[in-house]
């Protein structure tokens, strides 16, 4: 007995060569395109790790709250600052203090002495210095005896809203650590109509 001899038997068709270049070149782009899917997904994780980095490590971003530096920066501005240790009177710098950061503008530093007059014109060394950052001075809260030297390592912080602001002048705050400083505020860029450097 023969098996399968009345079994219908069909022609099968071989893929042409053009079918098999057009499947070959499929195939090298579906893993082309999970390669590139791949590697801009690798990309935008690194540059983001990067932007992170720097923000944290290098040019910490701030926001401003309450009024102490107006007419300078204002509550809501967003600032850059830029971390150093190297700062000269009149940079405006963010620090620590009791798990806040407050931003303040250096007005003396070790060893230098600060004298207040009840007018609020500051002298530094008997100079009295250029504040064209203020609209008003005043003695504002200050419980130290005037004249005032700076201790070793620290500095004199103050705010440009000398009336309403509490700073090295009180000894709540008193002066700063070199240690506790963020970083010199050198840009705000929020809002866009004020983006721009920070004087």
């Amino acid at each position: 007995m023969q098996v399968g001899k009345n079994k219908k038997e069909y022609p099968v068709s071989l893929p042409t060569t053009r079918q098999l270049e057009q499947e070959l070149r499929l195939e090298k782009y579906k893993k082309s395109s999970v390669h590139v899917f791949r590697s801009t997904i690798f990309t935008l994780v690194t540059v983001a790790a990067v932007a992170v980095l720097i923000a944290v490590l290098l040019l910490p971003v701030l926001q401003i709250y309450g009024t102490s530096m107006s007419p300078t920066l204002t509550e809501g501005n967003i600032v850059l600052s830029v971390k150093g240790s190297s700062f000269e009177t009149g940079d405006v710098v963010a620090f620590y203090y009791n798990n806040k950061i407050l931003v303040k503008r250096v007005i003396a530093q070790s060893g230098q002495w600060v004298d207040i007059s009840k007018d609020g014109t500051v002298y530094v060394d008997d100079i009295a210095i250029d504040e064209p950052y203020l609209t008003e001075k005043a003695l504002g809260e200050c419980d130290l005896e005037l004249p005032y030297q700076v201790p070793e390592s620290k500095i004199f912080v103050m705010g440009d809203h000398r009336s309403a602001s509490v700073d090295s002048r009180s000894s709540t705050i008193g002066c700063i650590a070199e240690e506790q400083i963020v970083g010199k505020i050198v840009f705000r860029v929020w809002p866009l109509n004020e983006f721009g450097f920070v004087d």
